[in-house]
């Protein structure tokens, strides 16, 4: 395989992975958050934005030293062996092909407000295609595209924050001063620690998808230099971007009105007469949903690539070429059998959130896990220079506090068949793995 004489830059790596995080879970699953904490949810998104630091800092300091096509899997198998890296592959791509199939049936739901004579199952066909399909265009071109629908979502989160301060500040045309508002007349942690322990498990998914720059790291150009630098970006922007968002939405509405069925954002605005904004973020959803699913199938091409290239993956899925077409086609299929499963079984649905939801709790328990086992071997990356701050303390913290979210999934309505599920994929990617070791030990013999 060749690689390109420029790769990616530290700014296309960050839009990527903004355009991966920035999804449906920030736009309208950020309700449930905010329903279930109140204005505490202020506390969980700087708790889910101290957790991603930690987990982007531990990915990138074993990243600087091994920008590997297969990111945290190979990490993790040079750290425990190879049975481990098989199983945090394949459940990190298992769970991600069912929740981009969740994420296609949602941007069909949207789009027939304006087709309602489409059915969804074919809406959600030609979505899955297309992203297929543009991803086979190759790393420079898709960031390009995936760099303007990340900035689309990025215009639509400042233009929301400006029209929000309007508002509190009584500078909105025909709008009297909100000021404090709905802060002034509600508990600050009405539901107590519970609400926000509830609230946890929706804000890490909302910040989750960072891991992609892990996995473009081999197409990064000088990527000791690259990694670090888009990570930091992320890390600024995401954290930034969600807290204030979240602060500036809190005045002007009351929790207890926010509905999981509408966006936040959209219903504090109507709510102050700002009608057009509801169309306005619906197209901006569905913008935020394709490129979330762009985003996602680059990192499950490069990741199949990876287990191909180890020979954890059937040998026909083996790429020469720089794009890995066909691991990008395999994944392609996959979702349509996940949308297809999802829309037989309409039950499904939740199972295809909650359990793509534990595969990436998973693999960031990994991450941390890996980095503890690889700091205690190598040290400090090349050059002596150290990004994670207060380790081993910090990173065997973050990892206590992903299992406890894991752990804590039942406690949230809807996703404890998540837990099940994923525990389910856990054990039946360690069985498959003992079983290839088998039988390739019986036909050597």
């Amino acid at each position: 395989m060749q690689k390109k004489e420029k790769g990616l830059s530290a700014w296309q790596l960050t839009m990527m992975a903004l355009g991966t995080v920035i999804g449906g879970s920030f736009f309208l699953g950020s309700s449930v958050a905010i329903h279930a904490a109140g204005p505490s949810v202020l506390i969980s998104f700087i708790l889910g934005g101290v957790l991603v630091y930690f987990i982007l800092f531990a990915l990138s300091e074993m990243t600087v030293a091994n920008p590997a096509t297969g990111s945290f899997r190979t990490f993790a198998a040079q750290a425990f062996g190879q049975g481990t890296g098989f199983v945090v592959g394949w459940v990190y791509w298992t769970g991600m092909v069912l929740a981009m199939s969740s994420e296609a049936t949602a941007v069909s739901i949207l789009v027939r407000e304006w087709i309602p004579k489409m059915p969804i199952a074919l809406l959600g066909s030609i979505i899955i295609i297309c992203v297929t399909l543009l991803n086979l265009l190759g790393a420079n071109k898709l960031s390009k595209l995936e760099s303007g629908l990340a900035a689309i979502k990025l215009f639509a989160i400042v233009s929301f924050i400006i029209l929000a301060v309007l508002l509190i500040t009584g500078l909105f045309p025909g709008n009297p001063a909100v000021g404090a508002g709905e802060l002034v007349r509600e508990p600050l942690i009405p539901s107590g620690l519970k609400g926000i322990a509830g609230s946890m498990l929706i804000v890490i998914f909302a910040y989750a998808g960072f891991e992609i720059i892990g996995l473009a790291a081999s197409e990064a150009d000088n990527p000791k230099e690259t990694i670090p630098k888009a990570i930091k970006y992320t890390v600024l922007c995401l954290v930034g971007f969600y807290i204030v968002s979240a602060a500036v939405l809190l005045p002007l509405i009351p929790t207890a009105d926010i509905s999981e069925d509408t966006s936040p954002f959209v219903a504090a605005l109507n709510r102050h007469g700002i009608g057009w904004a509801g169309t306005a973020i619906n197209l901006v959803l569905i913008t935020a949903i394709l490129s979330t699913m762009l985003a996602a199938m680059f990192g499950l091409g490069r990741m199949m690539r990876s287990l191909v290239e180890e020979h954890l993956a059937p040998v026909w899925l083996k790429d020469k070429d720089e794009v890995p077409y066909r691991g990008i086609l395999f994944s392609g299929f996959a979702m349509l059998l996940g949308l297809g499963f999802g829309l037989l079984l309409p039950r499904v649905y939740l199972f295809l959130i909650s359990s793509g939801g534990f595969a990436l709790l998973f693999t960031y328990a990994v991450i941390m896990a890996t980095h503890i086992r690889f700091r205690k071997k190598n040290g400090c990356p090349p050059d002596g220079k150290c990004q994670m701050w207060g380790y081993p303390y910090s990173s065997l913290c973050v990892f206590i506090a992903l299992i406890i979210t894991i752990v804590s999934m039942p406690f949230v309505p809807g996703q404890e068949s998540g837990l099940i599920a994923g525990i389910i994929m856990v054990v039946f990617y360690t069985i498959s793995y003992i079983m290839m070791k088998f039988y390739k030990k019986s036909h050597k013999k």
